[in-house]
């Protein structure tokens, strides 16, 4: 069942935040990394190589976490579930291009890829939690 996304959801996902992404590999554990993350209406979009690890494994099991944290203050959140829900080839680099006027202020420096793509990921689950902690470290 498809989850629409409120409105601090999609402002964390709309900023220069980084996410971390969970995808399955093929024995089932959990591969993690840090990604640029962008968003459709309620559809988060993710850029990446389709011959990469999480191009693979995206590929065989369309399953996802995302965690977004808040540059500023990580102790706002959003947690999101969700699955693949398309995959679109992006060689031009259209998506990555605007991801990296999100993240860089500038297109993406790096031309040359021939299996770029984007997946277009939709969300089962979508929670956004802010803590009344501070971030303030010594």
């Amino acid at each position: 069942m498809s989850k629409s996304l409120d409105a601090d959801v999609r402002r964390l996902l709309d900023a220069p935040n980084f996410a971390a992404l969970s995808t399955l590999m093929p024995d089932g554990s959990p591969k993690v990394e840090p990604i640029w993350v962008g968003r459709e209406g309620d559809h988060i979009l993710i850029a990446t190589d389709r011959r990469g690890v999480k191009g693979k494994n995206l590929e065989l099991d369309k399953r996802v976490a995302l965690s977004i944290t808040d540059f500023g203050n990580p102790y706002e959140q959003a947690l999101i579930r969700g699955r693949v829900i398309e995959t679109r080839d992006d060689n031009e680099l259209v998506i990555l291009d605007r991801l990296s006027h999100q993240y860089l202020s500038k297109p993406f420096p790096r031309r040359k890829w021939s299996t770029r793509v984007v997946y277009v990921v939709e969300a089962d689950v979508a929670r956004y939690y802010k803590s009344p902690l501070e971030h303030t470290p010594a």
